[in-house]
């Protein structure tokens, strides 16, 4: 493979405004938990403390090992992909490619930059530019599905919980759900017919010259044309390969069923209940992770707090509900953020010093 086709935007990446946004982040997820902690006169620093020591360590250990299942089965459902494509990266690239969309998704702005972070580290291990589009298009296309799947369940099973939602938290999970069905429709569009994604980048590559930002478009329109053609080759290779479909699907639908599930067992290890009493928890979070994509604000920071603790109020006291929704966001979301980061660090680091070697 030419340095051509795998050449990415380096300064796009390591010296870009991270840093910037990873503050940002910091003090919205603080003013968020701020905000939640505000809404219950009876919390205290103490007692929250008091009631994580209290929580059943096996519950609490339970929901650590559910959160990672979160970032490697989104792995698994990308290195499927790589597979069906020719390419065979290990379990550890698998896991880099997943932390680095779900930590860029979460310190970028409307999850800009989840998609390239995961590009950039494929293209690293050899695979073209078009393939990293095909596949991870694939992936977000089955990624939605599953969400649409679980909110389609959980309006089944939980009508009722939904039914005692505020009217604003019933406006964000429909919002959310209504919008993950219109991006299935968009990305199948792009998946199974190339053609609209030639003349949405070609459309794009003419602005771009016309308000002066490039230069050479004949030259780029040729490129964009080749690209194009190989594109077309790697979603013709996914569309025969049902089988590899199917588990892609599956594992991005066990991959948010994991997340949901990290609520589940802190409620089990810090109230002593049953899977079966923590039915509800199940389904009010299930809500929660739908309306939180209803608007475009990394990890739904703000939004799902505020569904969280909406529909948590509705079976459980303020206080109660304030402390298992802060503890299960820091497991679910927050720690996650901060081992994929650490994650992505590592590898980040590794693949400079090899370069530094070669040279």
């Amino acid at each position: 493979m030419s340095k051509k086709n795998t050449r990415i935007n380096k300064k796009s990446f390591d010296k870009s405004n991270n840093w910037l946004w990873s503050i940002v982040f910091i003090v919205i997820a603080a003013l968020s938990v701020v905000a939640i902690i505000s809404q219950s006169k009876s919390f205290s620093l103490s007692s929250y403390i008091e009631y994580i020591l209290d929580a059943s360590k096996p519950g609490l250990i339970a929901a650590v090992l559910s959160m990672l299942c979160f970032i490697l089965f989104e792995g698994l459902a990308l290195l499927i992909l790589c597979r069906a494509f020719g390419y065979k990266p290990g379990l550890w690239k698998g896991y880099i490619y997943s932390a680095a969309d779900i930590y860029f998704s979460a310190i970028t702005p409307s999850a800009t930059g989840g998609q390239p972070a995961s590009a950039f580290f494929m293209m690293k291990d050899g695979m073209d530019s078009m393939l990293t589009t095909a596949a991870l298009l694939v992936n977000l296309c089955m990624y939605t599905v599953s969400i649409v799947v679980i909110g389609i369940l959980t309006f089944i099973f939980g009508l009722g919980l939904f039914a005692e939602y505020s009217i604003f938290s019933k406006i964000l999970v429909l919002g959310g759900f209504i919008f993950q069905i219109g991006l299935i429709i968009f990305f199948a569009m792009l998946i199974a017919n190339e053609r609209l994604l030639h003349k949405i980048s070609s459309a794009i590559l003419r602005l771009l010259a016309k308000i002066k930002l490039i230069k050479k478009t004949d030259e780029k329109q040729k490129k964009l044309n080749a690209y194009m053609e190989e594109y077309r080759k790697y979603t013709e290779i996914i569309s025969v390969h049902k089988k590899t479909l199917f588990f892609v699907f599956l594992f991005n639908f066990i991959q948010r069923i994991a997340q949901i599930a990290v609520t589940m067992f802190t409620y089990m290890a810090t109230t002593g209940a049953s899977i079966k009493d923590s039915f509800k928890v199940i389904l009010l979070q299930a809500y929660t992770t739908i309306g939180s994509y209803c608007v475009p604000i990394p990890g739904g920071i703000g939004i799902a707090d505020y569904l969280m603790f909406d529909g948590f109020g509705n079976i459980m006291s303020e206080a109660e509900a304030v402390k298992l929704q802060l503890l299960s966001r820091t497991l679910s979301f927050y720690f996650c953020v901060l081992l994929c980061g650490v994650s992505v660090l590592i590898q980040y680091i590794i693949i400079k010093l090899r370069s530094k070697k070669v040279c």
